[in-house]
């Protein structure tokens, strides 16, 4: 291997300076010969001289092959920096590898401390029943167990079984495994509710990935089980992983064309991923499945607002107004009225609100803010009045302000007449 790596390292020690030729490097090898020969030495330093010399040596043996490849026999300053500049890029390559390779083994062998801590010792019992699978793992499929360990002592002590599956060595506790007989097949039933189960565990510990892993599992064991399909779209939702809880749930729907649920999620999961069209079109289905339910008209209603379909949007509020009026409800239909011109319908919607939670401080203040737009301006003062006597609103006090500043409007006696 060349002591030296690069052109520029080379020049800096024979003391040379590019353009050079073959001729410069034999004149700059005799000046450092005659420099640092061992001959001439001080004492105890005729070993330090020697190995000097012989990096002189090669550092001008390579300046010299390059001068007699290059053209001319001329070495100039810009192929010195253009081969310094490969060398450096070279030297940093290796260096990443090496590091990379140092930290492939490092993972290496961090692994096997965490998942085989029993691979140097001798198994303590003997295996009769060679394949089983992982209760708690399913997804690593069958095993081999290699040997049986125990540790701890006396009533702390522990059986392990030391297995290897296709993702490494594993070692994992004795009683989680479930030996295969495979004599016998594999009911899709079974290979569902182990995954089901494991999927459950995941998502107790907050691990929706690693469920929806799971799942996927169970459901290609039994494609059109609804229970299957619903944990599943639950499992990508709480990923994040939008796109495939979207193609979960309408699996999920066309299973259960008869219930609501499938559809509600989906209008949530629709609605997550921008695609508020989508999310009204399922939340229409969902509330003809379920025409009792307000709570389904009013999310109908909510979203044909952000479509800016204003009818629509009055419509769906209105079913859930005679289906169980609530305050949210109606604030979203006195909203609507409010953006198709209907001032009337609005003030009803808003004061029915008030009715229906006389301790909601939005409801007054919509209520408000709606017969602001009308002449009933002693009912505004008195709507403001008991908003803000229910909390600050820095927008009520201000129409409060506003409206007694304009004082009780009065028809004139022309008006009357």
């Amino acid at each position: 291997m060349p002591r030296f790596l690069d052109v520029e390292q080379a020049l800096l020690l024979l003391e040379l300076e590019a353009p050079f030729d073959q001729r410069d490097v034999q004149l700059a090898r005799r000046r450092m010969a005659k420099r640092w020969h061992p001959d001439i030495a001080p004492p105890g330093r005729q070993h330090q001289h020697q190995r000097h010399l012989q990096a002189i040596n090669e550092a001008a043996d390579q300046l010299q092959s390059l001068a007699e490849t290059s053209r001319g026999g001329r070495v100039t300053r810009n192929a010195v920096k253009v081969s310094a500049a490969a060398a450096r890029t070279a030297r940093a390559e290796a260096g990443r590898r090496a590091y990379e390779a140092e930290q492939r083994a490092r993972k290496a062998d961090a692994e096997r401390a965490k998942h085989d801590p029993f691979g140097a010792r001798v198994p303590d019992q003997s295996v009769v029943h060679r394949y089983a699978r992982c209760t708690s793992y399913p997804e690593w499929g069958v095993g081999t167990v290699s040997g049986i360990y125990f540790s701890g002592e006396e009533d702390d002590v522990q059986q392990w079984a030391r297995m290897l599956f296709s993702v490494g060595v594993r070692t994992v506790p004795a009683g989680s495994l479930q030996f295969v007989d495979f004599s016998k097949p594999d009911p899709a039933a079974d290979r569902v509710q182990r995954f089901m189960t494991a999927a459950q565990h995941a998502l107790a510990e907050g691990d929706a990935a690693l469920a929806a892993k799971r799942l996927v599992y169970a459901r290609d064991a039994d494609p059109a089980n609804p229970v299957v399909l619903r944990l599943l779209t639950t499992a990508f939702w709480q990923a994040g992983n939008l796109p495939a809880a979207a193609r979960t749930v309408r699996d999920w729907a066309r299973a259960e064309t008869d219930r609501p649920t499938p559809e509600r999620f989906a209008a949530r999961i629709y609605e997550d991923m921008g695609a508020i069209d989508l999310a009204a079109e399922a939340a229409a289905r969902a509330a003809e499945r379920a025409p009792a339910d307000p709570s389904g008209w009013e999310r109908l209603g909510r979203l044909r607002l952000r479509l800016m379909d204003r009818f629509g949007a009055i419509s769906a509020l209105e079913r859930a107004r005679r289906a169980g009026p609530s305050v949210d409800g109606l604030l979203s239909l006195a909203l609507a009225y409010h953006l198709a011109g209907n001032t009337g319908a609005e003030v009803s919607a808003a004061e029915t609100a008030t009715r229906v939670d006389p301790e909601s401080m939005t409801a007054w203040s919509a209520y408000a803010h709606a017969l602001a737009r009308t002449d009933r301006n002693g009912e505004c003062i008195e709507a403001s009045r008991r908003a803000l006597a229910l909390g600050a609103n820095p927008e009520v006090a201000d129409l409060l302000a506003r409206a007694e500043a304009a004082g009780p409007r009065e028809l004139s006696e022309r008006s009357a007449a």
